[in-house]
């Protein structure tokens, strides 16, 4: 199983064009995955630099139509008309799906800084070695508070995830689904592998995936690799966590250091 996690910044590349086509192809070309999560993706939101007011989802479906897409929207808010304006994270997925939720994060007070709404969508895909819950998610940029309480409810959502329930057979919404405890949790982190908060979620009871692979090597840089401002350092927030089951059928990642298609990097991590 093949999963690439990237923040793609509404599809737009360091030539300033939103391009969703680009993105596409760029994914195929990383890794031709069984599953991609995205980060950053709007639709019909004319205000983001470069965007046309692209139905963003509706475009990268069209160049994947073999993937099944999963969009939670993080910022849903009015538009022109009758429209609106979305901003968040999706799921694309070549293999069969099951369910899904949408979680919305904490969103505290924060009188002094910039903040918006966060999220994580989540989609149990049937992987060939079993149902596998992939989750992916963006935190909060500006704000440690509001990272550090988004945090925490990650760890509420583990819990969920490992809890018993009862057994229903009957047809309907209570019908019991597959809910594996498997899990992959990824997506731009917005804090550098040092901070605490990394820390807190291997104790939540996840494992990096670079550091599973690669112990004792720093992870390599996926924010500010090819465009920064004087004084900004490049740096690692985007990551991939995983259950420790999990932790033995990781077979490799790789940080592709060259793609300027978005601000980010992508991380492509392959499972056997």
């Amino acid at each position: 199983m093949r999963l690439v996690s990237w923040n793609v910044q509404w599809c737009r590349g360091l030539d300033g064009v939103v391009d969703p086509a680009r993105i596409a192809a760029e994914l195929r070309r990383l890794a031709d995955p069984d599953v991609a999560c995205l980060q950053e993706v709007a639709s019909d939101f004319p205000e983001l630099p470069g965007s046309k007011s692209e139905d963003q989802p509706v475009a990268l479906w069209r160049e994947m139509p073999e993937y099944e897409p999963v969009v939670g929207w993080a910022v849903d808010v009015a538009g022109a008309a009758r429209a609106r304006k979305r901003f968040g994270n999706m799921i694309l997925s070549r293999l069969r799906v099951g369910r899904v939720l949408r979680h919305s994060l904490p969103w505290p007070a924060a009188p002094e800084v910039p903040t918006m709404p966060r999220g994580a969508v989540e989609a149990i895909v049937n992987a060939p070695f079993g149902p596998v819950r992939v989750v992916t998610t963006h935190l909060e940029y500006y704000s440690a508070t509001h990272r550090a309480a988004q945090v925490a409810r990650l760890a509420e959502l583990h819990q969920e995830w490992r809890a018993e329930r009862k057994s229903v057979e009957e047809n309907g919404p209570f019908r019991s689904r597959p809910s594996p405890r498997s899990t992959i949790v990824c997506g731009d982190f917005n804090l550098p592998p040092q901070d605490p908060l990394h820390r807190a979620i291997l104790d939540i009871g996840f494992v990096d995936a670079w550091q599973a692979l690669n112990p004792g090597v720093p992870h390599p840089p996926t924010f500010r690799v090819h465009e920064r401002d004087p004084g900004e350092s490049p740096y690692c927030c985007d990551f991939v966590f995983v259950t420790p089951d999990l932790a033995p059928r990781l077979a490799s990642i790789r940080i592709d250091a060259e793609n300027r298609a978005s601000d980010h990097q992508p991380v492509t991590v392959e499972l056997r």
